[in-house]
């Protein structure tokens, strides 16, 4: 099974490049890559592609990876924020449903505009029993962190519990291409009525994304044994 994995922000780039020390790494127009084999008991061949960050990168470099390498399986792992108190730091999110949330449609009507561009992830190919600790749930993605004004809504709209900025495209573009997709996404922090415990914290970003996404490289291979193994 071919397997592409789309990283999305600088910082969870900088992470995996940092497991994978020796691998050659390729370019193209939208970002760097690499294949290499996933260190298990199976041989597992992976190409990571750098997919950017926001939405117009995350869509651009799904469409291009799966014109370029056609995957049998899209996988992105990454981080996001959570909401306090529904959901707790390092809590690892499979996601089976996204909106795109930050669309202000005036002219016509926005719930439409919202549904246009939500998507469904079909994952009844994936094995019953998971490899990992994650819990299935709705990713809210935008192009931005999450503003705390925005929380309210977010939990009473859409029933949220964590957004990130890339999700939302990547899963849209997956289902347009009829490509199975697997997005992983694990919490960094959380923001809430007092705001974001890692806002202004770059460094404690940049720290807890290393560890999410040493988290995530190591699961992987399990994840895609799992895939297969679900059909």
């Amino acid at each position: 099974m071919k397997t592409v994995v789309l990283i999305s922000a600088n910082a969870e780039w900088r992470s995996v490049k940092s497991f994978f020390p020796k691998v050659l790494l390729q370019s193209s127009p939208l970002g760097e890559w690499f294949e290499t084999e996933l260190v298990s008991q199976r041989s597992t061949l992976v190409t990571f592609f750098h997919g950017g960050w926001g939405k117009i990168s995350a869509a651009a470099t799904a469409q291009y990876v799966i014109d370029h390498f056609q995957p049998d399986l899209l996988v992105n792992l990454g981080t996001c924020g959570g909401l306090e108190g529904r959901i707790q730091t390092g809590t690892l999110i499979l996601v089976e449903k996204t909106i795109v949330y930050d669309i202000l449609e005036q002219m016509g009507d926005a719930a439409e505009a919202i549904a246009h561009y939500s998507a469904e992830i079909d994952l009844s190919w994936l094995a019953e029993n998971r490899p990992a600790a994650a819990v299935r749930g709705l990713m809210v993605s935008g192009d931005r962190d999450i503003v705390v004004e925005d929380i309210p809504m977010l939990v009473e709209k859409y029933g949220a519990v964590a957004a990130d900025w890339e999700s939302g495209p990547i899963a849209w573009v997956a289902n347009k291409n009829r490509t199975r997709c697997l997005i992983l996404r694990g919490v960094t922090d959380l923001v809430g009525a007092g705001g974001g415990e890692a806002y202004g914290k770059l460094e404690l970003f940049q720290q807890r994304t290393a560890e999410i996404m040493l988290r995530l490289v190591d699961q992987l291979d399990d994840w895609i044994q799992a895939a297969g193994a679900g059909g």
